[in-house]
């Protein structure tokens, strides 16, 4: 690499670098200061608190990735404009399209920061921020929204009232098992706790009850450690699970619940999908943010940084519109986390296109 490419390259990372130092202390202060209330009432333990803000900051910065980039480019490209140091390398012979390839380069970068983000890092941060919000801060007024009920497999329902996914714990378990359209017995419990070094599940209070065509039978126990055919994440509310699973864990689990018939198919792979579309939006912001704000304007780098917010917001938008059709919905999750892309990815060019000009 030539000295230029250098030059652009270190000015990409470290701006990106310092535009998430500047945010994520803002986004922890303003989330902090929302939740500081039931944190101090509940008496959490400051280790866990910190835990939790360190969750949150991955789990913040993986959500915005491309967007800290986006004005990050502009920004410290706006200023080369400003200062003609890029006249000063066009007028050296240098074409455009070899002016952009450091910034390329640096997409790759935080491309790859993305992907290792996205497959590994933030689903379980995902795991940590949620299981934190379901256990201090949404309180018992909010654990309706915790309930679940779920057909495991042809024969089997579960239902739990909440679920503590760091005990691994669930409140009100109930297990219906039918042969035809017949129930044969039910199983319910106070709570029902998974024993990972026992590969067991732990029930409290214990109760089955075995219909028969003439008296029912009941087995009632303190406590019953027994085995189930469902996995740990069965029990897990459909809320968050999607986020909290590793690329092939979610794969996996996507093509079990398909199988299940599960109304949640459209969520979980809208997520899917999303860990390879954040990559490849950070390429397209990176071209738009480059043919935009390496022209100097009579307004300056106010006007870029403008239109970088106006773009940036747009962008959030088609991404969140179509990101509830497609789970709310049977509108395709592949059209829905792709569009954005095709969309701005088009604009890219365009913008390019006038900017070689």
């Amino acid at each position: 690499m030539k000295i230029l490419d250098w030059y652009i390259l270190k000015r990409y990372l470290l701006t990106f670098l310092m535009m998430i130092l500047l945010f994520i202390p803002i986004g922890i202060t303003v989330h902090l200061a929302e939740k500081i209330g039931k944190i101090l009432e509940k008496e959490v333990p400051l280790g866990e608190v910190m835990l939790y803000l360190l969750d949150f900051t991955i789990y913040f910065a993986h959500l915005l990735f491309p967007l800290f980039l986006f004005l990050s480019v502009i920004w410290f490209t706006s200023k080369l404009a400003n200062n003609t140091e890029i006249v000063a390398f066009l007028s050296s012979g240098v074409s455009f399209s070899r002016f952009l390839r450091p910034y390329i380069i640096g997409a790759v970068i935080v491309g790859i920061i993305s992907i290792v983000l996205g497959l590994y890092l933030a689903p379980k941060a995902s795991e940590g921020f949620n299981d934190f919000q379901y256990k201090y801060l949404k309180g018992r007024k909010d654990t309706g929204n915790q309930k679940l009920l779920k057909q495991i497999n042809d024969n089997d329902i579960i239902y739990v009232s909440s679920f503590d996914g760091k005990r691994s714990q669930g409140l009100n378990f109930t297990l219906e098992h039918f042969e035809g359209d017949k129930m044969t017995y039910k199983i319910s419990a106070a709570s029902i706790r998974y024993i990972e070094e026992d590969t067991i599940y732990s029930l409290r209070n214990y109760e089955k009850r075995i219909i028969t065509d003439n008296e029912d039978v009941i087995i009632n126990e303190r406590k019953k450690d027994t085995l189930f055919a469902f996995d740990l994440e069965d029990l897990v509310p459909d809320e968050y699970i999607a986020e909290t699973l590793p690329y092939f864990e979610l794969r996996n689990f996507i093509k079990k619940e398909e199988k299940r018939g599960s109304s949640n198919i459209g969520r979980y792979k809208l997520e899917l999908y999303r860990k390879w579309s954040l990559p490849v939006s950070v390429f397209i912001l990176t071209i738009i943010a480059v043919a935009v704000s390496s022209i100097k304007r009579r307004g300056g780098m106010g006007v870029n940084l403008a239109f970088g917010i106006c773009t940036a917001m747009i962008f959030v938008f088609f991404d969140k519109i179509f990101g509830t059709l497609a789970s709310q919905s049977d509108f395709s999750p592949l059209i829905a986390v792709w569009f954005p892309n095709f969309i701005f990815g088009i604009l890219a060019i365009i913008l390019l296109y006038h900017a070689k000009r």
